[in-house]
């Protein structure tokens, strides 16, 4: 320990002689604008300097990146001058604010309209069990603020949209995207080639990670890649999907490196180039992007897009990584949570099937025993499907006072009642001997009206 101390005192004696050695210089430039009748300027290099010079503590604070040659002072300097956004204070953002707070970003800005919750802990590492039901911009804000004092941190409690995108990135140099869905990639893209910022976007689903730099000293821009929105139901986010917490967490530190390397020009950015990471292989790989296009409606030659736009109706999904609710079957076709007990508890003869995957029915299942039939099943094959449910009812129920003219009432149930609904829908499509109804709202509704005691996840 005493070596290392010795060390470090050293190497800060040696800065404090560089330091020494460009004030020198400096003072040689004013003498010699003075000469030349330049006091102006002067004033303001001398203003420009005091401002950027680097106080004890800072040097001992940043002194592990400071000996380092590629970033040195003036690459600290850099950092502590700039300003950078963080959309999204979950996954992503949470491992990329702490590291940006830690190397000494002089504004750091936090965009977050949602609150903490418990199923946010395993992965979103700067809230904590305490701040449940806090906002995640505050909560951000305190943990980064606990490590370093010295960072000034604005927090955006809002959902980014057209109205407010603009007015706020204009105020940031660098631009984070740790948001989970698209309509909100395609805002940040196009209000940061509109305000002329680069973006660092990061994503992770399951046990992989992504990375690049859009709009990046004339590289492409999201739009030039991704000219069209891909369909609602081809996108998963990692509330349906899963994530392993890690995962997000090592990909946010990417995007601070990103963000870090931007703002002090140093090493070679992620533009027009996408870096895969596989966390089951523990592998990365990069691939090439294709260069900016021309043709981009909104950084091409001729851009057609100069304003933000409606991004819900260009993608037609919500600007939100959270469920919503499908509307799909009549209420004829529903059944509530609690009308589903009372049936369960007259003895009502039925078949009950649940559409999640197996994994998730070792989670939790409803007292009542159901044949699973996963909603990808259902997809592929309903007909199939269907002469299961009908040997799985001869095989497992017995007679009651239902007549055999009397179609088989089946019940459908998955975790919220959407992917339910769809495979009502499909089934009902290929029999009329079996009569289908979901489970309005799903395993989310039998633990709120129900039993309060049944996990939700």
């Amino acid at each position: 320990m005493a070596s290392e101390l010795d060390s470090l005192k050293t190497e800060i004696q040696k800065k404090e002689k560089e330091l020494l050695l460009l004030k020198k210089k400096l003072n040689e430039m004013e003498k010699s604008l003075i000469e030349n009748g330049c006091g102006d300027a002067v004033q303001t290099v001398s203003m420009e300097s005091e401002e950027k010079k680097l106080t004890s503590e800072q040097i001992g604070r940043y002194s592990r990146q400071l000996i380092l040659p590629e970033l040195g002072v003036k690459g600290q300097q850099k950092l502590l001058s700039s300003k950078i956004l963080i959309v999204g204070a979950g996954g992503l953002g949470c491992p990329a604010a702490i590291y940006l707070a830690a190397a000494g970003i002089g504004t750091l800005g936090v965009v977050d309209y949602d609150d903490v919750e418990v199923s946010n802990l395993h992965r979103q590492i700067l809230h904590t069990e305490h701040r449940v039901g806090v906002s995640k911009a505050d909560s951000v804000a305190i943990s980064c603020r606990n490590l370093n004092s010295g960072l000034k941190v604005i927090t955006h409690t809002v959902q980014l949209n057209r109205e407010n995108a603009l007015s706020i990135i204009r105020e940031y140099d660098i631009v984070l995207d740790a948001t989970d869905n698209v309509a909100t990639r395609y805002l940040l893209n196009d209000a940061c080639v509109l305000s002329g910022k680069p973006l660092v976007s990061g994503s992770a689903l399951r046990f992989e990670g992504q990375l690049t730099a859009y709009h990046y000293k004339g590289g492409p821009c999201y739009r030039c890649l991704y000219p069209r929105p891909p369909p609602p139901e081809t996108v998963t986010n990692c509330s349906d999907g899963g994530v392993l917490g890690v995962v997000p967490g090592i990909i946010g530190c990417y995007q601070a490196l990103e963000a870090i390397k931007i703002a002090a020009g140093i090493g070679t950015c992620l533009s027009e180039r996408l870096m895969l990471f596989d966390a089951v292989d523990c592998t990365t790989r990069t691939i090439k992007l294709r260069r900016r296009q021309p043709s981009c409606p909104v950084c091409g030659e001729n851009p057609t897009i100069t304003q933000l736009i409606d991004y819900e109706q260009f993608c037609g999904a919500r600007a939100t990584d959270k469920d919503q609710e499908k509307k799909v079957l009549a209420a004829s076709s529903r059944i509530s949570a609690k009308d589903y007990r009372q049936l369960v508890e007259e003895g009502s003869r039925h078949v009950l099937v649940d559409v999640r995957q197996p994994v998730e029915m070792d989670i939790c299942c409803l007292p009542h025993p159901a044949l699973n039939i996963p909603f990808d099943a259902v997809k592929r094959d309903p007909s199939a499907q269907v002469e299961q449910i009908k040997q799985f009812a001869s095989s497992s129920l017995s007679s009651s006072s239902n007549s055999p003219a009397d179609p088989m009432p089946v019940v459908v149930v998955c975790r919220r009642g959407n992917d339910s609904q769809l495979a009502v829908q499909l089934l009902q499509k290929v029999t009329s001997d079996l009569t289908f109804r979901d489970v309005r709202g799903g395993l989310h509704a039998w633990s709120r009206d129900v039993d309060p005691t049944f996990p939700v996840y």
